[in-house]
């Protein structure tokens, strides 16, 4: 009988130890401390866009991740499996001591910001646009990280003109960024 308890003792403490080494294995890696503010957002989101009456729906697909051993993150995503997307690189420059990102699209334009940490779960991007053929110049975007989801509110410079704020709410998704 004491036999047989401590070989059942032993399996237990072997899978409880095999069990917190698997939940360690999928928690993401840190991030470079500069970059802290972006760790609960790792993982992929969706945000179901709201759209005018009889147009088709469009939902946005988010994959944030770790990159190049934490010293930076980079983002993918996509509209309605492809048709529109991007990707970016967000990094802290240690030449002009900020957060700064590349973001280039499928759309053939690309821009260029700097992001500034607002608390320790929000931030707000400004981003200078190049080449975009809808006459957008700038943007302007404030992402806030609240009970597992997260909202982004953006504004566009459009002909001169700041656009209203667009807001969205990125929920946890087990769906995949699509490009075409």
């Amino acid at each position: 009988m004491t036999r047989i308890l401590t070989l059942w003792l032993s399996a237990l403490v072997v899978l409880v130890l095999s069990t917190q080494v698997r939940s360690d294995d999928h928690k993401p890696a840190p991030l470079a401390k500069e970059l802290a503010v972006f760790q609960p957002f790792l993982g992929t989101w969706q945000a179901d866009f709201e759209v005018p009456a009889g147009k088709p729906p469009m939902r946005d697909i988010s994959r944030w991740e770790r990159a190049l051993n934490g010293t930076a993150v980079r983002t993918l995503h996509s509209i309605n499996a492809g048709i529109y997307g991007g990707e970016s690189l967000i990094f802290w420059d240690k030449s002009k001591n900020a957060l700064v990102f590349y973001y280039f699209t499928t759309a053939g334009f690309y821009t260029q910001g700097t992001i500034e940490v607002l608390s320790p779960t929000e931030f707000v991007a400004f981003e200078d646009v190049t080449g975009n053929q809808d006459g957008i110049t700038q943007v302007k975007s404030i992402s806030r990280f609240k009970e597992g989801h997260f909202t982004v509110s953006t504004q566009y410079l459009k002909q001169d003109k700041w656009t209203e704020p667009e807001s969205r709410t990125y929920v946890r998704s087990n769906g995949s960024v699509q490009f075409k």
